[in-house]
């Protein structure tokens, strides 16, 4: 048997060894580590190295061509070895992509406002924003006069009297909840309008974002992301949602299900011609919680295994006020939990996939469901997939 190293040992334990002090790193060793930390996060939420090639992000083949150059150099691996708890310096640079039109690595560098010609080329950039600059510059948005306020000042005229009247309330608002066009908020002391809301977009993490237009009450506005408003209202002790005059709540016991949020129970059916789907379609539904636009949402259903691969449409909506989404959609799915539509079907790519929020429940049930979720009685039925119907739950 190979003897085992003091650090095999200490792994075996869950001791973590300790590391020799270093000296003070150069600048230039500060940038080659700062560059690696960014390709470990990568890592960290991909489960996978940075790859080569035209078909991925612009800031993926970035990172790969900087692990390259990185494992390339021995000074660059003696400098992290320490940092390497992935692993990703004992494997051999990838020297080439295997894509005669792809760009070099100076060029793809280039191309990122990277100077290749100074340094090693690894991490040192020309005229690119730090990630803590673009990040504050995203919270903040494009902030500037709002040239048309004058139609939007009676809005906040309004907003102000419904609040004292008592018409409309302000809630905390609740992490990462949903955000509307037409609804208002308080941030940082002032009253935002939100006047538009831009074409859905997935992000380089494949989130879903969109780019907002907010009107402020002191005549300015911005083109904030949704998501950057979201982080800055939970980050605001003070951040809080406006009410709609006329909105009441779902539930009257908020803590049933806990929370602050507001968004929509949707309920859609598959216009696919799976057969299997096809000679139950007035039974299978798909059952969700969403705090953005059900329409929108279904707009490429057609592409994503979410939505079988196939178009759907909408045949039941229930608006909530003040309920967490998050908590409530995982209610309604463990309610329904013995009817889930078992079926597997292939994506885009081929890979299978099965969906699970697709359930075999007829429409008159969920409105059922809906009524004694409203009543707070909900937890005195069950839901009984061989009659497809209700049945109370004996004391």
């Amino acid at each position: 048997m190979s003897e085992r190293s003091d650090r095999d040992i200490l792994t075996e334990l869950g001791v973590e060894p300790i590391r020799k002090a270093r000296t003070a790193n150069t600048p230039r060793e500060a940038r080659i580590i700062a560059g690696f930390e960014d390709i470990q996060k990568f890592v960290e939420e991909h489960g996978r190295p940075p790859q080569h090639g035209e078909d991925r992000d612009i800031f993926e083949r970035l990172y790969a061509v900087r692990l390259d150059r990185i494992r390339a150099q021995d000074e660059c691996r003696d400098l992290l070895k320490d940092l390497d708890h992935q692993g990703l310096l004992s494997v051999a640079p990838d020297t080439a992509t295997g894509e005669p039109n792809a760009l070099d690595d100076d060029a793809l560098l280039e191309a990122l406002g990277v100077g290749p010609g100074e340094g090693n080329g690894i991490t040192d950039l020309r005229h690119v924003k730090s990630q803590a600059e673009r990040q504050a510059a995203e919270e903040i948005g494009d902030r500037k006069k709002c040239e048309d306020f004058g139609q939007f000042a009676p809005l906040f005229e309004q907003v102000r009297q419904d609040i004292r009247d008592g018409r409309r309330k302000t809630r905390r608002y609740a992490r990462m909840a949903g955000i509307k066009q037409g609804e208002f908020f308080i941030v940082n002391g002032q009253i935002a309008y939100v006047a538009e809301v831009g074409e859905e977009f997935e992000t380089r993490y494949d989130r879903r974002d969109s780019r907002l237009r907010v009107i402020y009450d002191n005549g300015t506005e911005s083109d904030i992301l949704l998501r950057s408003l979201q982080r800055a209202l939970h980050r605001d002790e003070t951040g809080r949602r406006v009410t709609d005059p006329d909105a009441g709540p779902l539930f009257d016991d908020e803590a049933s299900v806990g929370g602050s949020e507001t968004g929509t129970i949707y309920v859609l059916r598959s216009l696919s011609d799976h057969p299997e789907i096809a000679s139950k379609r007035d039974v299978v539904h798909k059952i969700g919680v969403t705090g953005g636009d059900v329409d929108k949402r279904i707009a490429i259903a057609d592409r994503d295994p979410t939505f079988l691969m196939a178009p759907a449409k909408v045949v039941a909506t229930y608006k909530l006020v003040d309920v967490n989404r998050t908590a409530l959609e995982n209610l309604l799915h463990r309610f329904f939990g013995d009817a889930r539509l078992d079926i597997t079907i292939s994506d885009r790519f081929g890979l299978p996939i099965r969906p699970r929020e697709w359930f075999l429940v007829p429409l008159s049930v969920v409105d059922d469901v809906v009524r004694h979720l409203q009543e707070g009685k909900l937890h005195e039925f069950a839901y009984d997939p061989s009659t497809a119907s209700l049945r109370r739950i004996s004391d």
